[in-house]
């Protein structure tokens, strides 16, 4: 199991707002795909995948602001 969890932005920037989800619960994902797009008050980008699995739990939906260090979702490694 690998924690997704919201890395540091850089300096100043302590949250990002989820803008869109590219896999859905139970989609099989692979390492370093796009998992999901994030936006802070200076940018917009994509997260990528850490590892192959199961994107098993998504604690953070479209809309919602993340803080620095929080998990994100859950992946399953097959």
């Amino acid at each position: 199991m690998t924690k997704v969890i919201l890395p540091a932005l850089g300096e100043g920037i302590e949250k990002a707002t989820v803008s869109y989800w590219y896999f859905k619960e139970g989609d099989k994902v692979n390492e370093k795909d796009d998992l999901l797009e994030l936006t802070t008050d200076k940018a917009t980008f994509n997260l990528p995948c850490p590892c192959a699995g199961v994107l098993s739990e998504i604690f953070f939906r479209e809309g919602d602001s993340v803080n620095v260090g929080q998990v994100l979702a859950v992946i399953q490694e097959q």
